[in-house]
């Protein structure tokens, strides 16, 4: 699932809108999979993590208890991995997202 989700982060994010749910589904799937957060963490690239951090917060506004139960577990290791600077350029780039 780590190449999965590398691979659904690559190519984000996607600029139609059908596009952007299947990337959503993808990443979304993923995350509900993966058991070690903290090695998925390393494995990544940083680059990569503000756009986590944007599906995380996806996932958080869906409401589904399972969703916003994994969502919270990645938002507290990310945010001490990538700093709270990660959270904050994720909230404010309303131009890109995912």
């Amino acid at each position: 699932m780590d190449r999965t989700l590398k691979t659904a982060l690559e190519d984000s994010p996607p600029q139609d809108d059908h596009c952007k749910f299947a990337n959503w589904t993808v990443v979304h799937k993923a995350l509900m999979a993966i058991k070690d957060v903290e090695g998925m963490l390393l494995s990544l690239d940083p680059k990569y993590y503000d756009i986590l951090m944007k599906y995380v917060y996806r996932g958080l506004s869906t409401g589904d208890p399972a969703t916003c139960d994994r969502c919270l577990k990645i938002h507290e290791k990310l945010a001490e991995k990538a700093g709270f600077g990660c959270i904050l350029r994720s909230l404010a780039d309303t131009v890109n997202t995912v």
